[in-house]
């Protein structure tokens, strides 16, 4: 099928324009610097001077995106047909890195058959399995903490998170390989937004840096096809989410090795961050930190997830989530042409005080009491049939690594500031890695 066309510069005619949602009238470029850098204050701004529904123009070609942030608008998009509402298509950008077959990047019937086959490795039992793993992983990186020096806990997240994809779902165990892989991957993990631009210029990828890029993407895809290949004698009985891929579903060699390197790059930075968030509030906050460690010295499960949601609520990893309107549609009472993209502002629900009272305090028992936030409120993993597959596993992950963390240390923020946040490619890092101090409890 034809990718629908954008609605932008070339598209779009006068008198559909003054029918869209109202929004500033700063040129593309500025907008799409200030979406690119500050859309955690952009955001904000819009929203207090044009309302609910906004419109913003970006890069390519003066793109119409039109930005929601009512959580019952939002749920118009989540529970549109997928058909009409495209996410794959906007991705495409990252085709030369996730490959055509990611999940991210298709539509449609593709994406339900692709999902469907993904579905067993993410099951509430597959998790329960992957939870010891994970346990484990996470002990051995805290139990080289240095203790009374501060250091940054994003870095050190990046580091346990790396190492869970690689142990936990590529399912990795000879360390050769592992040694290997490990510089490899941390070069794909930091991709920047000059090396995304080849998927919109691939002439591009014939020259430096994106040649050296593409080339170390290579030596990657060399090592996944023989540990596919070799995995596909010995998957049976193994507990990683490769062996269990292989185990429920019909995969081509290609199919397989874009699944995971989507994987890795949705899956790496998006819990890294989140962690890092979770331990810089409590640092700062003495009374959530001990809520957490008698969470995690009980096994109280539902406490330290509500750590990390509520991490996630106060710092969204990804800020908005996109769909391109394959058809001319009624969303949030404006007639929205075709072509037309629609964001939906993650951070501006999770900072509305009417589905989230004090939306600035950092409360995870919001999560726990008798009244918890409505559905559609908290939303950091999208919603519907695009909802991140990886959302439960995320959860367990965060689950699993407060508990290791928390068990063993007591924590303190060297700078009780709150730290701001800085865009990393899609994601919403700690400006100043998150650091902390930890010692022996």
């Amino acid at each position: 099928m034809a990718p629908t066309p954008l609605l932008g510069s070339r598209t779009l005619d006068r008198q559909t324009a003054r029918t869209l949602p109202p929004g500033p009238k700063l040129p593309t470029l500025a907008q799409t610097v200030l979406f690119a850098s500050h859309r955690r204050t952009f955001f904000p701004r819009m929203l207090e001077q044009y309302g609910d529904v906004f419109t913003i123009r970006l890069v390519p070609s003066s793109r119409v995106c039109v930005v929601l942030s009512r959580p019952e608008h939002i749920k118009e998009v989540f529970g549109s047909p997928p058909a009409v509402m495209h996410a794959g298509e906007g991705n495409t950008v990252l085709e030369p890195i996730m490959g055509s077959h990611s999940l991210l990047l298709l539509d449609d019937e593709d994406h339900v058959r692709m999902r469907k086959q993904l579905m067993p490795a993410f099951s509430g039992a597959a998790l329960r399995g992957y939870a010891g793993m994970v346990h484990e992983l996470a002990r051995a990186e805290v139990a080289k903490w240095p203790t009374g020096t501060p250091f940054k806990v994003h870095h050190r997240m990046r580091n346990l998170t790396l190492e869970i994809i690689l142990q936990v779902i590529f399912g990795v165990t000879d360390v050769d390989r592992l040694n290997t892989l490990r510089p490899l991957l941390d070069k794909i993990v930091s991709v920047s937004p000059v090396i995304m631009l080849g998927g919109f210029y691939p002439p591009l990828l014939k020259v430096r840096p994106w040649k050296t890029f593409l080339d170390t993407q290579q030596q990657i895809d060399e090592i996944l096809y023989d540990e596919i290949a070799r995995r596909r004698e010995t998957f049976a009985g193994r507990n990683d989410v490769l062996s269990r891929l292989l185990a429920a579903g019909n995969w081509s060699d290609v199919e397989l090795r874009d699944q995971l390197v989507t994987l890795l790059l949705a899956g790496h930075e998006t819990t890294a961050t989140a962690m890092a968030w979770a331990f810089h509030e409590l640092a700062r906050r003495p009374e959530d930190l001990a809520f957490g460690q008698r969470a995690a010295d009980a096994g109280a499960d539902d406490e330290l997830e509500a750590i990390v949601k509520e991490a996630l609520r106060l710092h969204p990893v990804v800020y908005q989530v996109g769909r391109r309107l394959t058809e001319t549609a009624d969303i949030a009472g404006y007639r929205l042409p075709r072509g037309t993209t629609i964001m939906a502002a993650i951070g501006l629900v999770h900072r509305d005080g009417e589905h989230f009272p004090n939306p600035e305090d950092f409360r995870p028992q919001r999560f726990l009491s008798d009244d918890p936030p409505a559905p559609g409120t908290w939303i950091p993993f999208g919603g519907g049939a695009r909802r991140c597959i990886g959302a439960g596993f995320s959860l367990m992950e965060g689950t699993e690594i407060l508990r290791a963390a928390l068990t063993a240390f007591d924590f303190q923020a060297p700078d009780p500031r709150p730290e701001p946040a800085q865009p990393k490619n899609v994601t919403l890092v700690p400006r100043r890695g998150a650091e902390v101090t930890v010692t022996r409890r």
